[in-house]
């Protein structure tokens, strides 16, 4: 005879639990239940060998009952039966133990966690499968051992797993039952027990990880991900899971503790499907490592990066793979770059896609130019173009010697420009540059601006570097930081490099400012986390604990929020920012097309970033007259260049209490306050502007 304990977290419906019976009694069962439902509502006549209501009132006193106040209605039923004689006994001699309904699966999902013996199900169907098969099987001795809820889960995970119901694992391995460190224990070393098949493995880590994540334990979400990974052989599902967990950390706005595990099973994936010449699935692996390893949320949108502390050890595992190796190596060119022609107009193509910000005087000015035939080109309004550009995998397939077709429709869009063009100079390192790369150039000489931003992303790891002539970057620590980071940027066919400064027209910043604004701080640009305006009211309030007439300005729209990372800061920003303004020791200026006009009422320019190539907003102020305090970038701070060999040393501070001091002591009087604001005009218009920087620009494009 088979004994089946049903669990109820309410009352069943009877004409439902009539049939049940009849069916349980056709295959020889004795059905019990126990659990929380409403005994007037029960008919007892239906054949119940036990019906047992347990009481919610419990014998262990008021401590009892105020702990069960905090438990979920599903956790509460749990402590009572388990408390309850009659029920325990029961249990203790069940073949069969059902949960009725979602209250009561937790409850079941306990007693697997307790007891070896029970095959625990969800459902009254699959109940009834479990007897059937007792049925078929009957004489079969089970096992009467019963192992504590590790020894139980870890067991239960290779003999029971298979035939546990979905609904079932899902609860069983949720928030609810992962939230004690008994249960999340129990299942970290269930999921990474020997024997198990990867597929089931995976299922089974899956569903641990989630609800380790849903109940707050993150981090255990993270080492139960790696136990499991450890134990698969099959590298796809290995990267799979370990991504799985990575990517919900990056959505979450934080950088992953398994970032480097993650990343390094992508890339081991990659070189077994290179290596067994599966090209398409090569390249699929090796997007999916980039991805994660270049996620804005782990470089652009948060106030630190793993690349910037350490360049070389972060692309490391790229070093080391073959195919990620494959993808940049050098292809070259079959005809070298032609000299700039001596008969003729130079003709220039100058292309980017759809961010024409930095080009508008390098435009006008070769525009203008009767010795360069100018020709401008967005790939964004291209539709072939922007389909190429848009397809990163295919890129990376082409790159290793797949998808022909790509080639071909690269060609098709660009050989018209590179046929006509001497010199070709491409703004911004991504796409564009990457599809220019993609097919031999001829003798057009190929230039390429790398600014920031760039130096955090995939796009240079996806491109062929010697078949760039010049690769130019804003300046010296963007250098440093590429060259350090970027394979490609080595060896003897990597491209010739220039650092040369944004053109930018300063002569029109320059204004005359009333004595009262030397009181007044300014900030140019807060639409980016990097931009770190936090670290800027920090300074206001250590300025204003002395005296209240220095006020901040911030021009700039609100910063941007693609992330959760981006969010969490701009709220914790908008916190900071909201009783400041109402006491009008901040005022937003908000998007502006005048910035000279809004930089007439600041007395002194902050560049409070983490990070710059250079700060276009800073160099701004500085031609305006305005006194500038320039936190030392701490992406960049401490090697050879940075923001203290880009600007004048007396400009550079490292805390909010060595610029507040810098601020008084420049602002202690009109007379210092002008003088210094005359030096840094002085300093910005002969080092940074556009008559200084197109000499730079002549320079590399006529080589003279």
């Amino acid at each position: 005879m088979t004994d089946v304990v049903m669990i109820a977290g309410s009352t069943p419906r009877p004409a439902v639990m009539a049939a049940a019976l009849d069916s349980f009694r056709e295959l020889g069962a004795r059905v019990h239940l126990v659990g929380s439902f409403r005994t007037a509502e029960m008919d007892t006549g239906l054949g119940w060998t036990t019906l047992h209501k347990v009481s919610t009132r419990s014998s262990a006193g008021k401590h009892a009952q105020r702990k069960t106040e905090t438990m979920s209605a599903a956790e509460r039923l749990w402590f009572h039966l388990e408390h309850d004689r009659a029920t325990r006994a029961a249990l203790r001699a069940a073949d069969v133990v059902v949960a009725l309904d979602n209250r009561a699966v937790y409850s079941a999902w306990r007693v697997a966690q307790a007891r070896r013996t029970p095959e625990v199900c969800s459902g009254i169907a699959a109940a009834l499968r479990a007897v059937a098969r007792r049925r078929e099987q009957a004489g079969a001795v089970l096992p009467e051992h019963a192992p504590g809820p590790v020894a139980a889960a870890t067991d239960g995970l290779r003999r029971r797993l298979r035939g546990l119901p979905a609904d079932l694992l899902r609860n069983a391995t949720g928030p609810l039952a992962l939230r004690s460190r008994v249960g999340a224990r129990a299942w970290r070393a269930a999921v990474s027990a020997p024997g198990v098949p990867d597929t089931l493995r995976k299922a089974a880590a899956e569903q641990v990880v989630e609800g380790m994540w849903l109940s707050g334990r993150q981090s255990g979400a993270i080492v139960t991900a790696r136990a499991a990974a450890g134990k698969l052989s099959d590298p796809a599902i290995r990267a799979g899971l370990l991504d799985d967990v990575a990517s919900k950390v990056i959505r979450s706005g934080r950088t992953p503790g398994n970032l480097t595990e993650a990343v390094g099973a992508y890339l081991a994936l990659a070189d077994e499907r290179h290596a067994a010449g599966d090209t398409p699935e090569t390249a699929k692996a090796l997007l999916a490592a980039m991805r994660l390893a270049f996620h804005r949320v782990v470089h652009i949108d948060q106030v630190s990066s793993p690349l910037a502390a350490d360049p070389a050890g972060f692309v490391a595992p790229f070093r080391k793979s073959v195919a990620a190796r494959a993808v940049v190596e050098a292809k070259g060119r079959l005809t070298p770059a032609a000299a700039p022609p001596k008969d003729r107009p130079l003709r220039l193509l100058v292309a980017t896609t759809a961010n024409a910000n930095f080009l508008h005087l390098i435009r006008s000015h070769y525009d203008a130019n009767p010795d360069v035939e100018l020709r401008f080109l967005d790939m964004a309004e291209h539709a072939g173009m922007r389909r190429l550009n848009g397809a990163p995998q295919r890129h990376i397939e082409h790159r290793l010697g797949g998808d022909p077709l790509f080639g071909h429709g690269a060609e098709q869009q660009l050989r018209p420009y590179l046929d006509w063009a001497d010199t070709v100079f491409v703004d911004w390192c991504v796409a564009p540059a990457a599809l220019f790369t993609a097919i031999d150039p001829g003798d057009t000489r190929i230039i390429v601006r790398l600014h920031s931003y760039e130096a955090f992303s995939r796009w240079p790891h996806m491109m062929d570097f010697s078949r760039v002539d010049d690769l130019v970057f804003v300046a010296d620590h963007i250098r440093d930081l590429s060259v350090a980071s970027i394979p490609g940027l080595g060896g003897d066919q990597a491209p010739r490099t220039h650092v040369i400064d944004n053109g930018m027209d300063l002569a029109g910043f320059r204004r005359a400012k009333d004595p009262s604004t030397r009181y007044n701080l300014g900030l140019v640009g807060i639409g980016q986390v990097a931009k770190d305006p936090l670290w800027a009211l920090t300074v206001l309030e250590q300025l204003r604990e002395q005296d209240e007439r220095y006020r901040l300005i911030l021009i700039g729209g609100d910063m941007g929020r693609p992330t959760n990372a981006a969010k969490a800061y701009s709220r914790k920003l908008e916190r900071a920012l909201k009783p400041l303004v109402e006491e009008g020791a901040v005022v937003r200026i908000g998007s502006t097309d005048d910035v000279a006009g809004a930089l007439e009422d600041v007395g002194v320019i902050l560049s409070t970033s983490v990070r710059e190539g250079c700060h276009v907003g800073l160099m701004e102020g500085a031609a305006s007259g305005a006194v500038p305090v320039v936190r030392d970038w701490p992406f960049f701070a401490g090697g050879e260049h940075g923001a203290g060999t880009l600007y004048p040393a007396e400009w550079i501070v490292e805390t909010p209490a060595e610029a507040a001091a810098r601020v008084r002591e420049l602002t202690e009087s009109e007379e210092s306050w002008r003088n210094a604001g005359k030096l840094a005009t002085e300093h910005a218009l002969t080092t940074w502007d556009w008559p200084v920087v197109r000499l730079d620009f002549d320079r590399l494009l006529f080589g003279s």
